[in-house]
């Protein structure tokens, strides 16, 4: 049962959103239980994503997409967190497009059913690169969409705010591409590369041309 296989870290998330949104409905705030159960679905999706495609994330990687949606969505935008710290969203954005970063190079790796000789570790950690930066704009495009349909403030200072997310964004995915590179030229360097490592070993039935 996928329930079973989540980190503590969000069944505490799951709990604060649901009391949110039912304090919400009492105190008719509606744009809390609008977030709040947005923030509760796009928790679970990844989840039911990797339970109907038998796929296993690493802990670290499930409890990182609950904090993330929880820290944007609640955090940001209930709490106001874009305003109170400058650094809040250079943080998240940040942070997501280095996770997008190694989602992408596994997708790609995948294709190639882990054989690392299959093609250059340049191209694997450039289309690495294309998928984090297109996922950041697709996030970009959800903001607007909340503004204007919602009347939500997602975007914040508009443009300059979507321009700087996109370069964050960028940047994060650099790293997250780069990761992916230096651990096919077999450089084992840590950190990011620690979830590649871990999520192989995890799915070893996708990755059946994999080799030392």
């Amino acid at each position: 049962m996928w329930l079973s296989k989540q980190p503590l870290v969000t069944w505490i998330i799951w709990a604060v959103l649901l009391l949110a949104s039912i304090t919400g409905l009492f105190t008719q705030q509606w744009s809390v239980v609008f977030v709040s159960i947005t923030a509760i679905v796009l928790t679970v999706l990844p989840a039911l994503f990797v339970s109907r495609f038998e796929i296993h994330l690493p802990m670290s990687f499930l409890a990182a997409i609950s904090i993330f949606v929880f820290a944007t969505l609640f955090l940001g935008e209930v709490y106001d967190f874009y305003e109170r710290f400058w650094w809040w969203d250079v943080l998240l954005h940040g942070g997501s497009a280095m996770g997008f970063g190694l989602i992408g190079f596994l997708f790609v790796f995948y294709l190639f059913e882990g054989d690392k000789y299959a093609a250059p570790p340049i191209a694997v950690a450039f289309v690495a690169y294309c998928v984090a930066i297109t996922i950041g704009v697709t996030w970009e495009v959800f903001e607007f969409l909340m503004d204007v349909v919602f009347g939500l403030n997602m975007q914040k200072s508009g443009l300059p705010d979507t321009m700087g997310d996109l370069i964050v964004d960028a940047v994060g995915a650099g790293f997250g591409a780069t990761a992916g590179f230096f651990y096919l030229k077999g450089r084992e360097l840590g950190g990011p590369q620690g979830v590649i490592s871990e999520f192989l070993m995890l799915n070893k039935r996708f990755f059946r041309k994999r080799r030392r």
